[in-house]
């Protein structure tokens, strides 16, 4: 007798059959026992460019929630994106009585040194999904991310976590759609990047490049800005004696510099003479310099691009270089036109992250969720646990670097749909399926009339290949 409620094999067979998706690395055993041979190619890009309204809410944020899509049709391009970069929505008084709760909200670093590191992980990634999720201010929380992992710093590193608290709230969040020179000062003045890159270790005479390198190479100039090795040498010896503040009866945690550890001999950086005997003045005027550099307009206006067009069009680099120059680099005044733009609802679609994937469901769906570290154990095995990338360069953007998270995407898939998630439960988006699909762009397929229930039904609609596109 033939069971009349499709297994997940079932389900996932219908999937691979009329999608086309990818082979898994390590997963490919279990999945060769769950569906036939599968194909070399990540899930089709959507042929059709999703609604303008649809495409807006996935760009600037992480989808839409309920009566989103219609509202930015009422209000227009325009407000929407105006009202987002002035993200002046009033947060939600739930989501904010669930973030007053964690430590990582009050103290600083440490204070945060009685909780175990595991808890301050737990902590940091609940309120990145919290506000990800909740907030109306959705292209701040995206603009957020996209700077957590432009000043990435690895919080299983020494005593990071604890330290990554804190430049979050104090550097990261206020800086988001403001100054990028602020939040580039600010950050270097950070212990948690100063000791992730080793600066404690960076002393006269015995110079620790890793700090420089990387302000050169990924905070600012990038790869190609056309700095020398001599000025990492001595982009490194400015910063000489930028330490962390230790001594008894002090602000423990806070930065410090150290006078008898820094070269204070002459410097000389990308042509400029930086003379003997500055002191602290030396990194300063380094950071001064690198923010108001051509090379630097143009390395923070591609990464904008991709974030939101994903790619690097020369011409809009160009205007937003022009724009990072002439406004010292205010962030809000860089993307106003990319946004109000045609480019941003025309471009090819971006592929979700994890982060982005998990989250839009949850919002597709309208589900309650705490965030709590059953929801999180999912994103760690997407391939994207919050705040522990080991590299300085931050998560990759790149699609195939996510070709290997697609079983887990289907694992959470069907355990957020049956409410296998400690802590998180979806609403019942499906009980007209069929327009709940079409509003998330789900083309109809011979899987659907084949699910016994609304839990398949969902579950097969956040594996749809057009799912996993923004």
């Amino acid at each position: 007798m033939t069971n009349p409620h499709p297994s997940r094999r079932t389900i996932l067979q219908a999937l691979v059959a009329g999608a086309g998706v990818a082979a898994l690395g390590g997963c490919t055993r279990v999945v060769e026992r769950m569906s036939p041979p599968l194909s070399e190619a990540w899930p089709r890009v959507p042929e059709a460019a999703p609604p303008a309204a649809y495409r807006l809410a996935s760009r600037l944020g992480y989808g839409p929630v309920a009566g989103q899509v219609e509202e930015i049709e009422r209000i227009g391009q325009e407000s929407y994106v105006l009202r987002q970069l002035d993200a002046d929505f009033e947060e939600p008084t739930a989501l904010q009585m669930r973030l007053r709760r964690l430590d990582i909200e009050t103290f600083g670093a440490y204070d945060l040194r009685d909780l175990p590191e595991a808890e301050i992980l737990r902590q940091l990634q609940q309120a990145a999904l919290l506000r990800a999720v909740y907030s109306p201010n959705q292209l701040k929380q995206r603009m957020v991310e996209a700077w957590s992992d432009h000043f990435n710093v690895f919080a299983r590193k020494g005593l990071a976590a604890y330290r990554k608290a804190e430049s979050e709230r104090t550097v990261i969040r206020p800086n988001a759609l403001g100054s990028f020179p602020a939040m580039l000062k600010q950050m270097a003045r950070s212990t948690s990047m100063l000791l992730y890159l080793d600066n404690q270790q960076n002393r006269a005479g015995t110079p620790n490049e890793n700090f420089a390198r990387e302000l050169l190479e990924l905070h600012t100039m990038g790869v190609d800005g056309g700095y020398t090795y001599d000025d990492i040498r001595d982009v490194a010896r400015c910063f000489t004696g930028w330490s962390e503040e230790r001594r008894f009866l002090r602000p423990k945690g806070s930065f410090r510099f150290i006078a008898e550890l820094h070269d204070d001999g002459e410097k000389m950086v990308l042509g400029r003479r930086i003379p003997a005997g500055g002191g602290v003045r030396d990194g300063e005027q380094v950071l001064d310099l690198l923010a108001k550099h051509p090379s630097t307009a143009r390395n923070i206006s591609r990464r904008l691009c991709r974030l939101f067009l994903g790619e690097a069009p020369d011409a809009w680099v160009e205007s937003m270089s022009k724009t990072y120059l002439s406004t010292q680099g205010q962030i809000r005044e860089m993307i106003r036109p990319l946004l109000l733009s045609s480019a941003v609802l025309d471009s090819a679609p971006i592929l979700k992250r994890p982060m982005d994937f998990l989250v839009s469901s949850l919002r597709a769906t309208g589900a309650e969720s705490d965030a709590s570290r059953p929801l999180q154990a999912h994103l760690e095995a997407m391939g994207q646990p919050l705040y522990q990338w080991p590299m300085p360069d931050g998560y990759p953007t790149d699609t195939s670097a996510w070709s290997g998270s697609l079983l887990a995407r289907w694992n959470f898939a069907m355990e957020f749909a049956q409410g296998g998630i400690q802590g998180t439960q979806a609403a019942s988006p499906l009980s007209d399926p069929r327009a709940w699909r079409t509003a998330h762009l789900i083309p109809d397929h011979p899987a659907f009339a084949e699910t016994a229930s609304e839990t398949e039904a969902l579950a097969l609609a956040l594996m749809s290949p057009s799912f996993q596109w923004r």
